[in-house]
């Protein structure tokens, strides 16, 4: 487990901290691989009936670090992206996010598969993707129309528009705005709700909630990853990535 994901677990609920603010809770390799091990270790512990998924209250996650990202491989089942966009897709139990500041990429797609999403009032989701040649990822291609419609997708994914935080909450993206330093601990006193009802119910109730989905939820993962990774070797993408590396 990296120091830049933290896990905590007390009355039942799991606490999942991004914790690199310093370069605004982006992305890295390991980071994926420790979102993945968390999510496994909170599924398999009876202990644990819901989790809190967190960065601080300036940021909540820039998106892939581009550094660490950039040279890898993409492609793969065992992917430590894949593996962590799998886990949370599947994961059986409430997750409760709280959102603060940017929510970049993967930062807001991860969203999507979150039962309550709360955000401070200076949070914005933005979905960058097509400005780095890039396709959405985490199924969001699919689940983002599902909540918000069509053209409000079609903005937010074609045109990269950002969203802030009143627009996300009418459009369903998130449950409640409210000031930053509430945030954090709305999402705990919600998480603690949780988990003091009676687990089978809450478990049965998502899985009745997601199940009609989930199978199409998990083929379109795997799908925009595939097409991710093709367009990541291609010049439009490369150029993009490269105008973001050299930015002093």
């Amino acid at each position: 487990m990296t120091a830049d994901v933290l896990t905590s677990v007390a009355e039942g609920v799991a606490t999942v901290t991004l914790n690199r603010p310093a370069k605004k809770n982006a992305l890295t390799t390991a980071m994926y691989a420790a979102l993945a091990d968390a999510l496994d270790a909170a599924a398999a512990d009876a202990d644990v009936r819901a989790v809190v998924l967190q960065g601080d209250e300036r940021v909540f996650c820039a998106g892939n670090d581009i550094g660490d990202f950039v040279g890898l491989p993409q492609t793969g089942g065992d992917l430590p992206a894949l593996r962590f966009l799998r886990a949370l897709a599947r994961f059986p139990k409430p997750v409760v996010a709280a959102v603060c500041g940017p929510a970049v990429g993967v930062g807001a797609t991860m969203l999507l598969h979150c039962d309550l999403v709360y955000a401070g009032e200076g949070a914005t989701l933005l979905f960058p993707f097509v400005d780095l040649g890039l396709v959405p990822e985490a199924a969001s291609s699919l689940l983002l129309p599902q909540v918000v419609g069509h053209q409000r997708a079609a903005e937010a994914l074609l045109l990269g528009e950002p969203l802030p935080a009143a627009t996300a909450r009418d459009a369903g993206l998130v449950n409640r705005v409210l000031p930053d330093a509430e945030v954090l601990g709305l999402a705990r006193t919600q998480a603690a709700r949780l988990a003091a009802k009676p687990v089978a119910a809450v478990v049965e109730t998502k899985r009745l909630l997601r199940s009609g989905a989930q199978a199409a939820v998990l083929d379109r993962i795997e799908e925009e990853g595939a097409v991710f990774a093709r367009l990541l070797g291609e010049p439009a993408a490369q150029a993009a990535l490269g105008s973001f590396l050299a930015r002093p």
